[in-house]
């Protein structure tokens, strides 16, 4: 049995159901337990009734010192905040043996055991952002993304989880302050820092917006698959972090925002059978009842002048702020980084 542990609100519920059934379909033993950032998440999932996720309310998760940092922390840092909690409390509430953190924007297209059992003896699991070397962050946003986690509930497992739940009590913010960044600056150092510190090295697990341009995807039989472009080696696609994916209001969406090249291949094998699935979950969720939009949508998609405006700001930004990396230097280019596309038709 492999226990996971995530946490999203109403605007994620299909991301989050998306997730849920790609487990289903790989995993031949799991659990997802949810911690849901609000009522009407929770009041949906318990009344959808899934065989393998325990939904679990807000306020029967946050103990005081979350509560007492909360008012001060943006809802996107509370978030990051309550991460190492979330894993902590399931671990010590279900009597779990390990537990492994899942991003709600992601989905698995193979069982992610493979990438558990890559070093049976670890008490924690990270793994690396893998940047292309021209949207390399690691010196701002961490060498380590949290977005496949794994603790183990021993005593080096634990160390390590309650280290990191304490330093996201004290400081956990969406910008960088004294070599801090939110919740994943904190790993940096852990395997230095921690005993059983192992860092994923399967290719498949973690492929997202910032590394994918080091490969090209493929269809193999039965299984998606990544080519290494500089060493031609072939891996299966484990899990995809759908970073940055946002739908608007007028029928359209963006794989991600204007900062990360996106070739038409990852487009057709990835995003758009994805974006077509959580639009068909969100249909389904709303015909049980479900008031709102699933999947978050808020704002009218911006112009091409627009997304031009938020690409140069982003980069003017980070150079004021004496952050000057390459992918500043990189030119806009509407096929590349104009992601906004028309929302697929459904039946």
């Amino acid at each position: 049995m492999a226990d996971f542990c995530t946490l999203f609100d109403s605007n994620y519920l299909a991301r989050g159901m998306a997730l849920y059934q790609s487990l289903q379909r790989v995993c031949s033993s799991f659990h997802l337990y949810v911690v849901t950032f609000d009522q009407s998440c929770f009041d949906f999932l318990q009344q959808a009734d899934l065989q393998n996720l325990t939904a679990i309310r807000l306020e029967d998760f946050e103990d005081q010192q979350l509560l007492a940092v909360k008012p001060g922390r943006k809802r996107s840092e509370y978030c990051w905040t309550c991460t190492p909690s979330v894993i902590l409390y399931c671990i010590e509430k279900f009597k779990l043996p390990a537990c492994t953190y899942l991003d709600a924007d992601m989905i698995f297209y193979q069982d992610p055991q493979v990438l558990i059992d890559e070093d049976p003896d670890c008490a924690v699991l990270i793994t690396s952002h893998r940047y292309t070397t021209v949207y390399d962050q690691s010196a701002t946003h961490g060498t380590y993304c949290v977005q496949f986690m794994y603790f183990r509930k021993d005593p080096d497992g634990l160390l390590a989880l309650r280290w990191w739940r304490d330093r996201c009590l004290e400081w956990c913010y969406d910008y960088q302050e004294d070599g801090k960044f939110g919740d994943q600056k904190y790993l940096d150092d852990w395997t230095k820092r921690f005993k059983r510190v192992h860092e994923l090295a399967h290719l498949g697990g973690g492929v997202a917006p910032w590394n994918l341009q080091q490969y090209e995807p493929i269809e193999a039989p039965g299984q998606l698959q990544i080519v290494n472009r500089k060493t031609g080696e072939r891996y299966p696609l484990v899990f995809f972090h759908f970073h940055g994916l946002t739908f608007y209001t007028d029928n359209r969406f963006t794989c991600t925002g204007t900062m990360y090249r996106i070739s038409t291949p990852y487009k057709n094998l990835i995003y758009f059978p994805y974006v077509k699935r959580l639009l068909e979950l969100s249909v389904e969720i709303r015909s049980q009842g479900f008031a709102g939009d699933p999947n978050g949508a808020s704002r009218p998609a911006p112009s091409k002048w627009e997304a031009f405006r938020q690409f140069s700001t982003e980069r003017l930004i980070l150079l004021l702020k004496g952050k000057f990396m390459p992918y500043q230097l990189e030119q806009f280019d509407f096929s590349k980084h104009f992601h906004i596309s028309q929302n697929p038709t459904i039946n």
